[in-house]
């Protein structure tokens, strides 16, 4: 996964859907932060990330997501929007 970018619009992004981190915490972990974008990520949230991620960014995300963030529905327009069809089930904690 590439390293994203300090600029103001993804701080932006950051401070938003990710608000229990500072941005700049929130964009050193790129796939929880992307993940997060997926989900709660308006239109203007995904402009600012165009071309800085792409659609293979956005399939590698789908594969390393943390369990707990996807909400069905999101999970599945990713998924279709990556051509997976149909979606894998939902990322889910281990059971200890």
């Amino acid at each position: 996964m590439i390293s994203l970018p300090k600029t103001p619009p993804l701080l932006n992004v950051a401070r938003r859907v990710v608000w229990f981190k500072k941005p700049e915490e929130a964009l050193a972990d790129p796939i929880h932060f992307l993940t997060h974008v997926m989900t709660y990520g308006t239109v203007e949230d995904l402009q600012a990330l165009e071309g800085i991620i792409g659609k293979d960014e956005f399939c590698e995300v789908l594969d390393s997501a943390p369990p707990g963030i996807f909400d069905a529905r999101s999970w599945a327009y990713w998924n279709l929007k990556c051509g997976r069809r149909p979606a894998p089930p939902l990322p889910k904690r281990d059971v200890l």
